[in-house]
């Protein structure tokens, strides 16, 4: 007998989490399907958190440097939470929705002077 894997949207994946589904666990959102996350180690965590305020500390205001923080990619139905990523300055827009891939900087376009 097949298993189909239920595959979930962007949209779906907030409804749970509004509705309080999925509170207590450290889920994400990875190509429609929500995959349960390991804990972060002491060196994970130590080195991303040094490589964050380092960007920040180089980028100054030319970007947001986003550490832990979700990241929307509608057309593939996912929303990791990457270590780090730096993202167009968008202030309070972000109350409204997580940095889509058009907000996305790469590290190079970001330390480009503007």
């Amino acid at each position: 007998m097949a298993m189909t894997i239920a595959k979930w949207t962007v949209t779906e994946y907030h409804q749970m989490i509004t509705a309080g589904i999925l509170v207590g666990r450290y889920v994400e959102l990875l190509n429609g399907e929500i995959v349960e996350m390991l804990p972060e180690g002491e060196f994970h965590a130590y080195t991303s958190d040094e490589a964050g305020e380092y960007l920040i500390y180089l980028l100054g205001e030319r970007a947001k440097v986003r550490q832990g923080k979700p990241i929307t990619l509608p057309e593939i139905n996912s929303e990791p939470e990457p270590d780090i990523a730096i993202v167009q300055r968008l202030g309070r827009d972000y109350r409204e929705h997580h940095p889509y891939p058009e907000n996305i900087r790469t590290y190079a376009k970001a330390l480009t002077v503007v």
